[in-house]
């Protein structure tokens, strides 16, 4: 067993280690900085996982190997929680930490072993996560993208009305996911349950041609009362809104074929 294939295995379970400040950092402002601290944390256990796809001959396999452990180390500390809600929130955090720390990391590496490990890692995950739905971005996808990130549903819905994105609405709600959602006690399940979801259900409804009859109901039932309660203040009230938002379009709209 070569050297790199020992350093990269075994430094596979400290890739998901940034998990426990995953949600602080991940701020337009903290973002930048903290994925480049992920990086130079673990250089060598990237640059192992780079040198030894070159070396072996078996370059599938390796990989299969790397990702496998990546995934059966998160599912060992979840395991190891004692709590629901721990675990959930484990759960959460560690699925995050591979979406915004992880997987971009690993395409920031070498074109040919960055696309195969990437899909390596998802498949490795969805099988110990079959509720999961990750998909991998690189560092500047997230990045440029970083202020709409959040507001999949809310940016859909401005624009279909014509809104630019940096709209009083969205901003608004921006502001509201940033500075008070994120700071509840559950705020941080809230946001990822919404990032797992709102993609998936945006472009259901995008392939519909009823989409914008559609986007303007979610409009007047739910982001348009939420608006309201913010500016009056009612901020806990707009967060249970905001999550029958989130039920309600996941039943009607998540699981709808293609």
């Amino acid at each position: 067993m070569s050297s790199n294939y020992t350093i990269a295995f075994a430094g596979m379970p400290a890739l998901l280690d940034e998990q426990e400040h995953v949600m602080e950092n991940f701020t337009f402002e903290r973002y930048p900085d903290s994925f480049k601290r992920y990086c130079n944390k673990h250089k060598a256990t990237l640059k192992a996982v780079e040198d030894g796809y070159l070396q072996v001959i078996d370059k599938e396999q390796f990989l299969t190997n790397m990702a496998e452990e990546l995934a059966n180390s998160a599912e060992k500390r979840i395991a190891e929680e004692e709590k629901k809600n721990a675990k959930e929130k484990l759960a959460a955090n560690l699925n995050m930490c591979l979406v915004i720390y992880t997987l971009p990391a690993v395409l920031e590496m070498n074109k040919a072993p960055a696309n195969l490990f990437s899909k390596k890692i998802l498949e490795a995950w969805k099988a110990h996560f079959p509720k999961t739905n990750l998909k991998a971005s690189t560092f500047k996808q997230i990045n440029s993208g970083f202020k709409r990130k959040f507001c999949y549903i809310t940016t859909a819905v401005c624009r279909t009305f014509g809104k630019p994105d940096d709209c009083y609405e969205l901003n608004l709600f921006r502001n509201y996911r940033d500075h008070y959602l994120m700071e509840q006690e559950n705020g941080e399940a809230i946001v990822y349950e919404y990032y797992d979801l709102a993609p998936t259900i945006v472009k259901h409804i995008d392939q519909r041609k009823d989409a914008k009859e559609i986007y303007r109901n979610i409009w007047d039932t739910y982001l348009s009362p939420c608006l309201g309660m913010i500016e009056r203040g009612e901020n806990e009230a707009c967060k249970d809104l905001y999550i029958s938002m989130v039920r309600d379009m996941q039943k009607k709209y998540f699981f709808e074929k293609q």
